[in-house]
């Protein structure tokens, strides 16, 4: 928000309007000065004439350029080191590239560290079984078939996928993919499949693959709607979910979730209390009372 401000502030001198800035980074009014308002107080020790320039006054934001902003960042040797191990396991995933940017530029920062290629930092990324044939037939088009268990209903399935992208995340490795099942693109996680066959059969790609959001839930994952006040922002800002609709005139916002299990849904329901409100419970309906008895019980 803050380089934004500045670029913005560049360009007029009467600052910018607090609903602009609400409507660019998708917040109420009052969250963009609660936060403009904290980072005033931010800054470089000893805190005296190295604060962030900005501020709120009669409904507009100005904001200045202060000098840490315009010194050259520079790392330290623990910063440094971070990045390379960081960079390093980047590079373990399918389809980097050695001599591409990110290669050369570690390359580099081994360098100036003192390490060569031949140096003590290796990141090795665990895989999952049928990755390395995933990641063959992402590359090739090519359509397979999978046996998949599904942890919400702990079933097995029969698919037909074309893989597109495979990647980690989180320690676990997925496979986005055209289900044939569902006539969908798909999300699964590849330590699920315990068996996959080739078919030998090619498919064009066609479209645009989807941006990444979708890729937490498996192809049988079930949803809820919740609608969700600001004080349990932190239910979408720490689990993944579908969609997020811009917030009301009261600052709540609707969620598309998907749900792990059903304990999962009941200790966020719980945790969050009048703060969230389910709208579309699907199979869940009474999850949270259920929950919460179970929970009175324990103190009675």
């Amino acid at each position: 928000m803050l380089p934004w401000l500045m670029e913005q502030a560049a360009a007029a001198t009467d600052g910018v309007p607090v609903a602009d800035v609400a409507a660019r980074f998708a917040l109420t009014e009052r969250e963009v000065v609660k936060d403009l308002e904290l980072a005033a107080m931010c800054g470089l020790p000893p805190f005296v004439d190295e604060m962030i320039d900005v501020f709120v006054d009669e409904g507009r934001v100005y904001a200045g350029v202060p000098r840490l902003f315009t010194r050259p960042l520079r790392l330290n040797s623990v910063e440094a080191f971070e990045l390379l191990a960081a960079g390093r396991t980047a590079m373990e995933l399918p389809g980097s590239d050695p001599d591409g940017p990110l290669g050369r530029g570690l390359r580099k920062l081994a360098a100036a560290l003192g390490e060569d290629d031949t140096g003590i930092i290796r990141v090795e990324v665990a895989k999952a079984t049928f990755t390395d044939q995933l990641v063959d037939a992402a590359t090739r088009g090519e359509r397979v078939q999978i046996e998949y268990w599904s942890e919400s209903s702990d079933t097995v399935s029969e698919r037909t996928i074309v893989p597109r992208q495979v990647f980690t995340d989180r320690g676990s490795w997925y496979v986005i993919a055209a289900d044939d099942r569902s006539g969908e693109q798909r999300t699964f996680r590849v330590d699920r499949i315990s068996e996959l066959v080739p078919t030998g059969e090619t498919v064009p790609v066609t479209g645009e693959l989807a941006a990444p959001g979708h890729w937490f839930a498996d192809g049988s994952t079930p949803r809820v709607t919740v609608r969700v006040a600001p004080a349990a922002r932190w239910v979408f800002e720490r689990f993944p979910v579908d969609e997020v609709s811009p917030p009301d005139t009261d600052g709540w916002v609707t969620a598309r979730l998907p749900v792990a299990s059903e304990r999962w849904l009941a200790r966020v329901l719980v945790t969050a209390g009048p703060d969230i409100e389910l709208l579309d419970p699907g199979d869940f309906a009474g999850t949270a009372p259920t929950a919460a008895r179970r929970i009175l019980a324990r103190y009675q």
